[in-house]
C-alpha cells in the first residue's frame, strides 16, 4: 500500500519559514519523481517544485529564491524549506510521488501565513 505522509505544516508570520516533510512507503522511493503542489481554497492544485531521481530540481517562478526541494533516499523523505512566507503562500501542501504511469498523492498539510 502506497502512502505519502506530509508534515510541518501550520501557521506562520509573514517573513517566517517553515519546513515540511513527506514520508513516503509502499514504493521504491529513489526512482521516483517527487514533487510539492499546493492548492488554495477557489484555485486549482499548482506546481511548487520538483525533483528528479537524480536530484535535479524546478521550481514555480513564485517561490523561486525562497524554498528548496531536497530528498533523502535513505529516510525515503522529500522536504520543502520555505522562508520568506507571504501570506499569499497559504494553501494546503500536497506531496507528490510519479513515475511513469503510476501517479500518487497524500492528503496534504495545511500552510497559513497570517499576522
Amino acid at each position: 500500500q502506497v502512502q505519502l505522509v506530509e508534515s510541518g505544516g501550520g501557521l506562520v508570520q509573514p517573513g517566517g519559514s517553515l519546513r515540511l516533510s513527506c514520508a513516503a512507503s509502499g514504493i521504491t522511493f529513489s526512482g521516483y519523481a517527487m514533487g510539492w503542489y499546493r492548492q488554495a481554497p477557489g484555485n486549482q492544485r499548482d506546481v511548487v517544485a520538483t525533483i528528479t531521481p537524480g536530484g535535479a530540481t524546478n521550481y514555480a517562478d513564485s517561490v523561486k529564491g525562497r524554498f528548496t526541494i531536497s530528498r533523502d533516499n535513505a529516510k525515503n523523505t522529500v522536504y520543502l524549506q520555505m522562508n520568506s512566507l507571504t501570506p499569499e503562500d497559504t494553501a494546503v501542501y500536497y506531496c507528490n510521488a510519479a513515475l511513469l504511469r503510476r501517479n500518487w498523492w497524500g492528503r496534504g498539510t495545511q500552510v497559513t501565513v497570517s499576522s
